[in-house]
């Protein structure tokens, strides 16, 4: 007889081994994001509480989240639960929402209003990125950390007022919000960082609360309907593009609190005329006037001043034209 060849052997041996009838049935591991309940949301339970996790894609219209599912409180929009939901036009967040994750409403590119509850505290980075016909949201006074690029990319939104608990402004919270015209800035914030209001194209004007110490790099830049700034005694540092390309603004007081300038801070300014300087000289970097054509005023009791000044040429504010 012939020998069985060997593939024959290792192809069949399972069939021997399992027989030919029906499988016992595995028990499936319930998936990460949990259960599905009206209208497809999906969730999961910990610890007493339940955190929204997903939904269906294809929803539309309006959304309610439900304040309770299987007895259980919903205190939690979880990471990227509502992310891509493009047909969703508005979101009603139950009253029990403490926390909105990371990216959670991102790229909802129809929503245009939701409400933020009282007891919301956190609103977690890129959280409404992406939001294009998003024109109004209030943050409740309950929120004290909005996370990065929280509201980049909306650029339906027009206006903006950050609650009193908020101590930083993160990078890239507001950048590319092209339609904010006014923005109210607390004086609980200490820090705005870097790339926090770039290219917003129609903010013709900002307050910067006395609690600001630092402004950091390109904050502002492409800000180009920016007219008029004050930037309070508090600040210590201006960062490298601060207001690069803000090619409205026409001058700037520089407080004596002011230590440095990183490069580039004013470039690209090409209706700058005027920038005054109360205190000494600061430090400063690399072509911080570049394609910009201010004359410097500065205290004529201040130090450490020549005839020119990072290329440009320094006069005493007594001869500032329309001064006093």
């Amino acid at each position: 007889m012939n020998p069985v060849p060997l593939f024959l052997i290792i192809v069949t041996l399972p069939l021997l081994l399992g027989g030919c009838g029906e499988k016992e049935p595995v028990g499936k591991v319930q998936p990460a994001e949990g259960a599905p309940v009206k209208p497809n949301l999906k969730y999961e339970i910990k610890d007493g509480t339940v955190t929204i996790t997903g939904c269906d894609k294809k929803a539309s219209g309006e959304l309610t989240i439900p304040m309770t599912i299987e007895g259980k409180t919903v205190t939690r929009i979880g990471g990227f639960a509502f992310a891509r939901c493009r047909s969703l036009t508005s979101f009603t967040i139950p009253d029990s929402v403490t926390t909105i994750e990371n990216s959670a409403f991102a790229d909802c590119t129809s929503l245009t209003s939701i409400t933020i509850p009282d007891g919301v505290t956190s609103i977690g980075w890129s959280a409404f990125r992406y939001c294009s016909r998003l024109t109004s949201i209030t943050i409740p006074d309950s929120v004290d950390y909005i996370g990065y690029g929280a509201f980049t990319h909306c650029t339906s939104l027009s206006i903006i007022t950050i609650p009193d608990g908020v101590t930083r402004i993160m990078s890239g919270n507001f950048e590319n919000c092209s339609s904010l015209t006014s923005i109210t800035i607390p004086d609980s914030v200490t820090i705005i960082m870097d790339l926090a209001f770039e290219k917003c194209t129609s903010l013709t004007n900002i307050t910067i609360p006395d609690s600001v110490t630092t402004i950091e790099d390109f904050a502002f830049a492409g800000c180009i309907s920016l007219t008029n700034i004050t930037i309070p005694d508090s600040v210590t540092n201006i960062g490298t593009g601060a207001f690069n390309n803000c090619s409205s603004l026409t001058s700037i007081t520089i407080p004596d609190s002011v230590t440095s300038n990183g490069s580039w801070a004013f470039a690209d300014c090409t209706s700058l005329t005027s920038v005054t300087f109360l205190g000494d000289a600061p430090k400063v970097g690399l072509e911080i006037f570049e394609k910009s054509s201010p004359t410097i005023y500065r205290d004529p009791e201040a130090k450490g001043w020549g005839d020119t000044f990072a290329g440009r040429p320094v006069k005493l504010i007594s001869e500032k034209p329309n001064n006093p």
